[in-house]
């Protein structure tokens, strides 16, 4: 579809649900910052130098290879400094969901090999580059896939992970901290659960790298995974942790990059790009949480004050702090984001990877959320541009939209 097309497509959408069409709409205010956020200028002069001057392959034996192979070791210590575990102990990948495939996979097959295992255990609200993955290796490699139950708040508890570890399981999987309604789970509890017991356990900490700390050994992690362009990094590059001793399969071959557990050149400019992000996201943590923290809980006291029949998805108190998720009954919340979008104000219906979908999120069926509630997802993230003026921006629109979407909705 053409640019053109595609926004009088929008306009169409938006005149549909009664509003006026805005041809000279003011800057978009930007509110979906857990899909992906902007590279932060001081990340981007980092990298510069990688891609024009410390070019070399770092598999190569000469000078230009040797300086290329020191600033992707100087980043693995950088990065393994941060999960507070050794270098050796980092693979690096091309994305987050790379690295939750790699660790699923790999660590499923190791066990398969050597103990027979063959049961999985994750929660129904993980990421798909986790649920999809496992529920391959159910389909087509012979895994029994088992899914944990969840609470209101689509959280696991330890009691129900304890209740369904087996002798025969394989690897668990347990999502940090939710892209898609913000809630944080007990991952050093689980952890210490499957340690206890031999087995390997992995977290998606792709959306909690960039608000919490990723300290391996306090989350009693044996693999996690991060993807940069989550906390002001570039896209197209992750990591996975895995400690020393878990079993590993390689799921991509060829060279010997990465101990041999992750052929591929190495992408230098964004492997440096991704550990000085880690460290800004790190280190300013705490003031980047205290900026957002008020604007996130601004949003969720006013929209559900203002606007009938919504209800916050995701737990009130132990979710990202950057994050506000709700379900709006009678609302089609495609059609919102459209409507939103036209407006001025970038959202999301939830994961970045199911926007568009006509149907109603797993994450928010799991948590016991009927669809016609289902259906009316809408999440709004914060970063560090976000300012109480684009808040008070969106809360000042958003409720007429929400009641002429009802009106009109078929």
């Amino acid at each position: 579809m053409l640019e053109s097309d595609m926004i009088y497509a929008a306009q169409g959408v938006w005149l549909r649900f009664g509003y006026n069409v805005r041809m000279n709409a003011p800057e978009k205010i930007y509110l979906d910052y857990a899909a992906t956020t902007p590279v932060d200028p001081r990340v981007l002069q980092a990298m510069l130098p990688y891609f024009t001057e410390t070019f070399g392959n770092p598999s190569s034996v000469h000078t230009f290879g040797q300086q290329a192979e020191a600033a992707v070791e100087d980043a693995r210590q950088k990065i393994a400094a941060w999960l507070n575990c050794q270098p050796a102990e980092v693979i690096f990948t091309s994305c987050g969901s790379e690295s939750d495939n790699l660790a699923l996979r790999g660590a499923a097959f190791a066990a398969r090999q050597q103990r027979g295992a063959r049961h999985i255990l994750i929660s129904p609200v993980e990421h798909h580059a986790v649920s999809h993955t496992a529920e391959q290796l159910k389909t087509l490699h012979g895994f029994e896939l088992e899914y944990l139950p969840v609470d209101e708040n689509g959280q696991v508890h330890p009691a129900a992970l304890a209740q369904r570890l087996r002798p025969d399981t394989a690897v668990v999987s347990i999502i940090y901290a939710n892209n898609e309604i913000g809630t944080l789970n007990p991952i050093a509890e689980l952890g210490a659960l499957c340690r206890e017991r031999g087995i390997p356990f992995h977290t998606d900490a792709v959306q909690g790298a960039a608000w919490l700390p990723v300290d391996v050994q306090a989350l009693q992690a044996d693999m996690l995974s991060i993807g940069a362009h989550k906390f002001y990094g570039p896209k197209g590059i992750g990591a996975l942790y895995v400690r020393l001793g878990t079993p590993l399969v390689p799921v991509q071959t060829g060279g010997g990059q990465e101990s041999g557990r992750r052929a591929g050149t190495h992408n230098v400019p964004l492997i440096v790009g991704m550990a000085e992000a880690m460290h800004l996201a790190q280190t300013e943590r705490t003031q980047r949480t205290a900026a957002v923290l008020p604007l996130r809980d601004r949003l969720i006291g006013q929209i559900l004050e203002s606007i009938p029949q919504v209800h916050l998805t995701g737990h009130p108190g132990q979710r990202l702090p950057n994050h506000a998720s709700f379900a709006m009954r009678g609302v089609d919340g495609n059609a919102l984001l459209i409507a939103l979008d036209v407006a001025g104000f970038a959202c999301s219906s939830g994961s970045a990877c199911k926007t568009g979908s006509p149907e109603p999120s797993e994450v928010l069926l799991a948590t016991g959320l009927p669809p016609a509630w289902a259906l009316g997802s809408l999440r709004l993230t914060l970063g560090n541009d976000s300012t109480p003026q684009q808040v008070e921006a969106i809360l000042a629109a958003l409720p007429e939209m929400v009641q002429r979407n009802r009106q009109l909705k078929p």
